[in-house]
């Protein structure tokens, strides 16, 4: 039987990809995002990536945030994700200026529901937004 801590571990090996569910036939945009070696690694995984512009009709927005001000565009970039699409918000761990209370108050604000947050990195952490299913057209 595995011990919670042979779990965690497990999981902490796992890819970053994996962890935030990265499909090869995604169309993904990405927003604000500073890690070129994640971005490279992304646009090698899936179909197509947009970097520095949303497309219309994404399966994923990746979009990263450091103040709290950013956040409002959160309604914005829900009209541009298929209605089963995710938007991943990027942020530094830890940093008074963008907590993860204020991330997940505009989620919700914008309609949004949040279910899952993965560490991005040791200085960042990614929550994971969608369209409530009963919202969904």
């Amino acid at each position: 039987m595995e011990t919670e801590a042979q779990r965690l571990e497990r999981y902490r090996r796992k890819p970053l990809l994996q962890k935030l569910g990265v499909k090869p036939e995604w169309r993904a945009s990405a927003l604000a995002i500073e890690d070129q070696a994640f971005l490279s690694e992304l646009e090698g995984a899936v179909a197509f990536l947009s970097i520095g512009r949303v497309v219309k009709g994404s399966d994923a927005i990746f979009y990263g945030v450091t103040k709290e001000s950013h956040l409002p565009r959160l309604e914005k970039l829900k009209a541009s994700i298929k209605s089963n699409g995710v938007i991943w918000v990027i942020r530094p761990k830890g940093r008074p200026e963008i907590s993860e209370a204020s991330v997940m108050a505009a989620g919700k604000l914008a309609g949004l529901v949040d279910v899952k947050v993965v560490s991005f990195s040791a200085t960042h952490t990614a929550e994971k937004f969608v369209i409530p299913v009963a919202a969904r057209r």
